[in-house]
């Protein structure tokens, strides 16, 4: 393994004596040429962890050898990793072209103009002249406050209705235009969705972040991606055990306590979690895994650049998917629907009132 040691003039930002060199780290190429670094590291805290944690976790992990961080204005935490990416950047160790800054609009924003608002606070927050990534974090309106139970609804709540979704994408468009973002990609979406964007976009979405891990595959989809040149990024890729309450359910199962990922981690002599990892990139997506904990940034980074999963290994994991989405989303149901199914459109159909297919 090739370690990176450069010399350093600034006290507050080092490079890490023990990381690991970005250049070695796995990328995936955008349908534009671009290189995405096939890691990142994921800066939602489940309403357990501070923004000051995240912050410091970031730097932690630049530090380390990661390149590519996972933002989003709902996660609250945005000015502080801000201040944590400015002091990367004017230490001159690390320069603004060799990260990948991704960051999401949330569901409140929907509206005519608020678009380009929401985006401009996100840069304004993130000490950024442009995003390299910005998501349409749900495909929906629908909104929940930050902390809320299972139970929250929004009265306003509506299903997806795609004419409304293409008001956002075009504003989503325009911030192309103006140089603000160098992509934009999709968030929680469905083969059916995105079909109808496809169709519709004058600009298409280079990604889509969807939840995957050994126990939630979503192997549709993801092919559906892979072949639109569309580049899947999972997120919850350990499993989540740290999800918050309101996205848990007595039937959720748990990734790093099946037999088939203990054993091999057992072989490889790492913790579950990391075969979780390993399997993620060698598989073809991104995950992007949150963590505070300077051990596990490391081997969480250092997996993707050692020996990879055997061929029956990487077999054996495609076997124990049992179809089990944690983050189910019960907080942005509508009046009528019958339960978070409808969210997915599990029957490869969009539920709900108003959607325009024509």
């Amino acid at each position: 393994m090739d370690i990176k040691h450069p010399s350093t003039t600034k006290e507050h930002f080092k490079i890490a004596d023990d990381g690991i060199d970005p250049d070695l780290v796995p990328y995936k190429v955008l349908y534009t040429g671009a290189k995405m670094p096939g890691i990142g590291l994921g800066t939602f805290g489940s309403d357990r962890y501070s923004g000051e944690d995240i912050a410091a976790a970031v730097k932690e992990a630049i530090s380390l050898g990661y390149r590519h961080i996972d933002c989003a204005s709902v996660y609250g935490n945005e000015h502080l990793i801000g201040r944590s990416l400015r002091e990367v950047l004017e230490s001159g160790l690390v320069k603004r072209e060799e990260l990948f800054i991704t960051s999401k609009l949330w569901n409140d924003m929907h509206g005519d103009g608020d678009v380009l608002i929401s985006c401009a606070r996100s840069l304004k927050d993130l000490k950024l002249e442009y995003l390299d990534l910005y998501l349409v974090h749900w495909p929906f309106p629908n909104y929940h406050a930050p902390g809320v139970g299972a139970d929250s609804r929004d009265p306003h709540a509506k299903p997806y209705i795609h004419e409304n979704y293409m008001k956002v994408w075009r504003q989503m468009e325009r911030l192309v235009d103006a140089g603000l973002v160098r992509h934009i990609g999709t968030s929680n979406m469905t083969i059916p969705k995105l079909e109808l964007l496809l169709r519709d976009a004058r600009i298409k979405p280079a990604v889509n972040q969807m939840e995957l891990h050994p126990h939630f595959q979503q192997p549709e989809l993801f092919q559906y991606c892979l072949e639109h040149d569309i580049v899947p990024v999972g997120y919850c890729p350990v499993g989540s055990p740290k999800r918050p309450d309101r996205d848990r359910t007595p039937e959720d199962t748990s990734d790093t306590e099946d037999p088939v990922i203990i054993r091999i981690a057992e072989r490889i002599g790492v913790h579950p979690a990391v075969v979780c990892i390993k399997w993620a990139v060698q598989r073809g997506q991104i995950p992007i895994p949150f963590s505070t904990t300077r051990s596990h940034l490391l081997s969480n980074l250092a997996c993707t650049v050692t020996q990879p999963l055997t061929e029956e290994e990487m077999h054996g994991i495609e076997k124990i998917d049992r179809n089990c989405r944690l983050i189910k989303g019960h907080v942005f149901l509508w009046e009528g629907a019958k339960d978070w199914t409808a969210l997915w459109d599990v029957n490869g159909v969009i539920e709900g009132k108003g959607v325009v297919t024509g």
